[in-house]
């Protein structure tokens, strides 16, 4: 009998056979995909909590982040999972994109970890703006601690060799997608992800965000860290270099701003020479309780003092405070985290060197550093500068430890104000004060430091500190000395940038509670953390006494005043601002009477026009049409395009 058949050559038992296989195959191959789906978001999810494990140092406050109907843990879980299904179809294997994206998330939640036990804030993407900054400073952690720092390198060369080792691993045997299933993985996660991202713009409302309870806080960036974890909050920064007008800015809002209230050009000034010092990270060692320095480390700039410099950093960032110091404009009105050296300082702006360069004066910055640290070989020219000596085109200078001596640098700064006839504006930030503060950075110290409260590496750290503000106001008595016995008058400017990185000798001695400064606080604890010394010293005049704490950006109203002059935005704007406010801090302006005005910037309280005023001026000229730049600006009239009027 013939076989029938239900396609030619094709028995009708071996077709019905070869479907009912199919069944079972099929229901395998769809376990099989929903398996790896599964891996994958556990996979995310253990990213999640390595990453904010390592962002927080600690395990605490994880599982509320997770878990908590209010917070979007679990949204950073579905976003990673998204990014993962997404990259493993284009590697075209499952699970290969995590061993990309999974360094990619931990090494900067690691940074941020590091980060923060030196300075205030968390990791943020403009930090990655100056790696080769902290690429020039491992020499000097390496001297510092040199076999942790023998074991980070053999670990990191490790672990990249154990990534590549992976990846090679990982295309010979992670299972391959089907080009069904890559296209089905792009097709749901693309989208998903594109939807997401448009609600990342920190500045406008999004109600599907708010339901998601993911909430940009760019005023605190403690807080948007730790509500919104760390891969959602360094997201949120990203876009930190689009510098928003702030509203009712515009050509009519500049005009109605008061000038000063008597013409510029009635104050022709003195011609006096200005030498203004940025010392990194002086400070007084003698404000900590429980340990006794002996002798004074710094007997001259306490006898002429004229009051604090109020930091608005802690530890590092130190050209955000030389920002303000020779702008007089204020980090305050800058988005969170950002560097303005780094992001903003693009066209030419005015400056304490462009003021007095305008009033014939030899204009000249000083740094024994290279210039292209903190970029400021661009920066300067930018601010004005006529000349800028570093390490580059400065002689070879003596060196205490690695860095180049404050001694050193006083007489070049000397050396160069000898050889100059004509009335100069010296702007010279030091060295030797930049920490790390190893045991034996000096042959022989100087200053006894006795604590029961500190530990022995503690200790040692505060008598390599101590030494160096020894030396530090040695160099000031050596500069002043000098100055006295010139003919024409020399005004000097001293002020420390920031506290310096002493870290655990601050909690031993119970000076603060952690070993970085807080941002918000009351006004006592925030002047405690964040008060520098400052001397404003004239040759003819003395000590300007009494001056109280000081923002940086007010110093250049003491400056022009000080020398004699006037100026529409230096002493006129500077000046209303000054009578009533001691410090702008984007967290709190403190007034006169030391009476606070917390979180003044996003409390939806009405602004003080001065304070308004002012930030119109700083975008105006940072940002905007330069609007005022005629009237408040002269100066600048000539280093600008197009100057509006």
């Amino acid at each position: 009998m013939a076989e029938i058949v239900s396609e030619p050559g094709m028995p009708v038992a071996n077709s019905v056979l070869s479907q009912e296989g199919a069944a079972p195959r099929e229901r395998t191959a769809a376990l099989r995909a929903a398996g790896r789906m599964f891996n994958t978001l556990v996979l995310a999810l253990v990213t999640v909590i390595l990453t904010e494990w390592l962002a927080r140092g600690t395990l605490s406050g994880i599982a509320e982040y997770l878990l908590s109907p209010t917070r979007p843990g679990m949204v950073a879980v579905l976003v990673l999972f998204l990014l993962f299904i997404a990259a493993d179809s284009l590697f075209g294997r499952a699970h290969q994109s995590a061993l990309i994206l999974v360094p990619v998330a931990l090494l900067p939640a690691f940074l941020s970890m590091q980060k923060q036990q030196y300075l205030s804030d968390p990791l943020y993407p403009s930090d990655m703006l100056f790696g080769r900054q902290i690429g020039e400073l491992v020499p000097v952690m390496f001297a510092a601690r040199p076999f942790a720092s023998i074991g980070l390198v053999a670990g990191v060369l490790a672990l990249l060799v154990l990534l590549g080792y992976l990846l090679v691993l990982g295309r010979r045997h992670l299972p391959a997608l089907s080009p069904l299933s890559k296209l089905v993985r792009l097709v749901v996660a693309l989208p998903l992800i594109g939807g997401f991202l448009s609600l990342m713009d920190p500045n406008s409302f999004s109600y599907i965000r708010d339901r998601l309870n993911i909430v940009p806080m760019m005023w605190d960036q403690q807080e948007n860290y730790r509500h919104n974890g760390f891969l959602l909050a360094f997201a949120f920064n990203v876009p930190m270099a689009n510098v928003q007008a702030p509203h009712g800015y515009g050509a009519d809002a500049i005009a109605d701003i008061a000038p000063e209230r008597l013409p510029a050009n009635f104050f022709a000034g003195r011609d006096a020479d200005v030498i203004m010092v940025m010392s990194e990270s002086l400070w007084d060692p003698t404000r900590l309780g429980n340990t006794t320095l002996s002798p004074d480390p710094m007997p001259t700039i306490r006898k002429n003092a004229s009051g604090n410099m109020f930091s608005p950093e802690f530890g590092g960032m130190t050209a955000n405070v030389e920002f303000e110091a020779l702008t007089g404009f204020s980090n305050a009105f800058l988005p969170y985290g950002s560097i303005p050296y780094q992001q903003y300082v693009r066209r030419p702006l005015p400056s304490l060197a462009t003021f007095f360069a305008s009033k014939g004066y030899v204009t000249r910055a000083f740094h024994p550093f290279q210039s292209w640290f903190w970029n400021r070989a661009n920066v300067y020219q930018s601010l004005g500068f006529q000349s800028f000596k570093s390490e580059e085109n400065m002689p070879v200078m003596d060196k205490r430890g690695i860095f180049a001596s404050d001694e050193a640098l006083t007489k070049e700064i000397i050396r160069n104000a000898d050889s100059t006839k004509e009335p100069f504006f010296f702007f010279a930030v030091t060295l030797q004060g930049h920490g790390p503060y190893e045991r034996n950075r000096y042959a022989k110290n100087t200053i006894d430091v006795r604590s029961a409260a500190l530990k022995s590496q503690s200790r040692d750290s505060l008598a390599t500190y101590a030494q160096g503000v020894r030396e530090a106001d040695d160099s000031l008595k050596s500069l002043m000395d000098w100055a006295k016995k010139r003919r024409r008058e020399t005004i000097i400017v001293l002020f420390g940038d920031h506290l310096p990185p002493l870290g655990t000798v601050y909690t031993e001695a119970g000076y603060m509670p952690d070993v970085v400064a807080t941002r918000k606080a009351s006004v006592s604890v925030m002047k405690q953390e964040h008060e520098t010394p400052l001397v404003v010293w004239s040759s003819k005049r003395g000590v300007q006494k009494d001056l109280g704490s000081v923002s940086p950006s007010q110093l250049p109203y003491y400056i022009v005043r000080l020398a004699g002059y006037r100026h529409p935005f230096y002493t006129g704007v500077l000046g209303r601002l000054n009578e009533r406010y001691a410090i702008i801090d984007r967290h709190q302006l403190i007034g006169r009477n030391d009476r606070p005005s917390p979180d003044w910037a996003t409390s939806g309280a009405p602004i003080d026009p001065l304070i308004q005023d002012y930030r119109y001026l700083q975008h105006d000229q940072m940002f905007g049409e330069g609007f005022g730049t005629q009237r408040f600006f002269p100066e600048q009239l000539e280093r600008v395009d197009t100057p509006a009027s």
